[in-house]
């Protein structure tokens, strides 16, 4: 996710006289701060065979882009480490978001710390602890702390609304 504007946008939903979807819409979306526990949230990664792997996480928005965390021996990580390529797929209200790009994780203390603030104030005891982040619980499947703090850099990203006005895109960063 970014604040920036797309350099290009596609209307995929023209074969049924919807309009363009602007990008405004997804922004909007996703807001800021950390998504919450009913925000349907999946990324995919590969592994290093070529099989997919799709797991469960928690992003958080900070400054115009998406977070997320990971153990270091997490398959998503083990994955990220050797390809940084992944997608992270959103039900957020009123639109799914699919979101392609690249994993790059987080070592600045600063933005640590930003981010940290953004997941306690949605209600997660995120805290630094050096380069990751620790708190007192996580989910079921993440492992023990310390979590490794990802930001997605995206690529492209896809859209497809699920209220009026409905419609569906494509945009390019």
């Amino acid at each position: 996710m970014s604040l920036r504007e797309p350099r290009e946008t596609v209307n995929l939903a023209e074969l049924y006289e919807q309009e363009l979807m602007p990008w405004s819409r997804a922004q909007e979306a996703v807001g800021s701060g950390p998504l919450g526990p009913d925000v349907a949230a999946f990324l995919g990664t590969v592994r290093l065979n070529g099989r997919p792997h799709s797991a469960g996480v928690g992003p958080a928005e900070h400054d115009g882009h998406i977070y997320f965390t990971s153990g270091p021996g997490a398959r998503k990580a083990r994955n990220l480490a050797e390809n940084p390529a992944c997608t992270l797929s959103l039900r957020l209200p009123g639109i799914d978001l699919i979101l392609e790009g690249e994993a790059e994780r987080v070592l600045d203390p600063a933005t640590i710390d930003q981010v940290a603030a953004a997941y306690r104030e949605g209600g997660w005891p995120a805290e630094r602890d050096g380069d990751a982040l620790t708190a007192p619980y996580s989910a079921q499947s993440a492992g023990p702390p310390p979590w490794q703090l990802y930001r997605l850099n995206v690529r492209t990203a896809f859209g497809v609304a699920l209220s009026e006005p409905h419609g569906a895109s494509r945009w390019t960063f």
